[in-house]
């Protein structure tokens, strides 16, 4: 077997694992069942747990921005594209079974090493809104603005409204969302 195919196995082999069991839970020999490799091996290419953990986290980001790629279309308004990614983002989020687990851990055991990761992917998707909306800023089709403070909000509105509103609300459907995100935000950036 390659020494690629290893590293492979193993990355897949933690990211269930973790996905199944989350960070605190699980361990490198764990993994190392999972990937059928002695636990030696998983040690010559990642030294530590958090650091197999970080590599599982790039590619998470890498995957999110995919598919928040995958719904752009240069054509479409900025209000199009602000939500069709953060539309995107989100059910990613609720439906990749690794960040459903890690939204659990951080909310129910607040393990330092998941709310810090889950802060990077939380970053990693306002600097990507930051784009769309500097560029916006850049085509005249919106008003200036701190685009990282627009970005943090336009993501916190967007999290209000699909998750913490339907705690003690039936969920909004994703055009009544869109709407109160123009009607709430956009209405004031709109030239």
């Amino acid at each position: 077997m390659a020494v690629v195919d290893r590293r492979k196995l193993i990355l897949e082999a933690a990211t269930k694992s973790f996905s199944l069991f989350g960070y605190k839970a699980t361990t490198m020999e764990q993994v190392a069942k999972l990937a059928n490799v002695g636990k030696g091996t998983i040690y010559t290419f990642f030294k530590t747990k958090e650091e197999l953990f970080d590599d599982i986290i790039n590619s998470l980001i890498a995957e999110m921005k995919e598919a928040a790629e995958s719904v752009m279309d240069e054509n479409d308004s900025f209000q199009e594209k602000a939500n069709r990614v953060l539309l995107k983002v989100l059910e990613f989020r609720e439906t990749h079974q690794l960040t459903i687990k890690l939204i659990q851990e951080e909310k129910e055991m607040g393990t330092q090493t998941v709310v810090e990761a889950m802060q990077r992917v939380e970053q990693s998707i306002i600097q990507y809104i930051k784009g769309i909306i500097q560029k916006a800023i850049d085509d005249g089709e919106i008003q200036p603005c701190d685009p990282e403070l627009t970005a943090f909000i336009m993501l916190k509105l967007y999290f209000s409204l699909i998750i913490d509103w339907q705690k003690n609300h039936p969920p909004l459907r994703n055009e009544e969302i869109s709407n109160l995100f123009e009607l709430y935000l956009l209405k004031g950036l709109s030239k």
